[in-house]
């Protein structure tokens, strides 16, 4: 990296500069993530097929497997953040990840709750202790122990680093989720994507799902962009660039 490339991301990462190029950025995502949204409800419900084992009640999927999805790689992300916070001691870093952490639990017990429905008509029951369920469950608990730890610690640094710590512990839970249905005999079916082999679905299905899972990620970044400004704005209140911008709204 050079010295111009250096100082160009050193200036990106400090808050001032950072605020208004967040605000300008949230529009583009928020329209991005509602049109492939749009598309993906419409592919997923008069596009794709009906399964010929579970009928129409498999489109819960769509927007089940994409939440799950995201509510892993949203804690990864939240927890890239918190090292950068942790090695770095940038406060930005540190605010992404809290600004990460609701949506990520959002996603977690959107996953959870869609999954429910679908396992009642598949498996008889709203709710059972398998694997993969237990290890998702496990993960919305790390989300809101994470949003406590922080808002429970009156230090802003000692409260992001408890909580980074936290989320790093709780990082050996992503692979556990992924991976239990191959660990472990479960009742929650197979993978049907993964890197190194073609999707177990028809096209259509597979597109209404990889539109989705894009819109929901599209969507975390708008949301957290927001977020991450008001949390701006709350710590750097004394500053005299936020004051500015306060003075100028009014």
């Amino acid at each position: 990296m050079n010295i111009f490339t250096k100082a160009f991301w050193l200036q990106l990462s400090t808050p001032k500069n950072f605020y208004p190029i967040a605000g300008k950025l949230i529009p583009w995502f928020l329209i991005s993530a509602t049109l492939l949204a749009v598309i993906g409800l419409y592919y997923s419900f008069f596009v794709a097929p009906v399964d010929y084992q579970q009928g129409n009640s498999y489109r819960i999927l769509f927007i089940h497997v994409p939440t799950a999805w995201m509510s892993m790689f949203i804690y990864v992300v939240m927890c890239i953040y918190a090292i950068l916070g942790l090695v770095l001691k940038t406060r930005l870093s540190d605010w992404m990840a809290l600004a990460l952490a609701p949506t990520g639990a959002a996603m977690t017990f959107l996953a959870l709750w869609t999954g429910s429905f679908w396992g009642k008509p598949t498996w008889g029951t709203y709710w059972i202790w398998d694997a993969r369920l237990t290890s998702e469950l496990i993960l919305l608990f790390l989300y809101l122990g994470f949003i406590s730890l922080n808002s429970a610690i009156d230090d802003p640094r000692r409260a992001s680093r408890a909580s980074a710590l936290l989320a790093l512990v709780g990082i050996i839970n992503i692979p556990i989720i992924y991976f239990s249905v191959k660990w472990w005999n479960t009742l929650h079916q197979g993978m049907s994507v993964t890197v190194d082999k073609a999707p177990t679905m028809a096209t259509s299905m597979f597109t209404a799902m990889m539109l989705l899972t894009f819109a929901f990620w599209l969507y975390t970044i708008a949301v957290a962009l927001m977020r991450v400004r008001n949390i701006i704005l709350e710590r750097e209140s004394q500053t005299a660039w936020v004051q500015d911008l306060v003075k100028g709204k009014n």
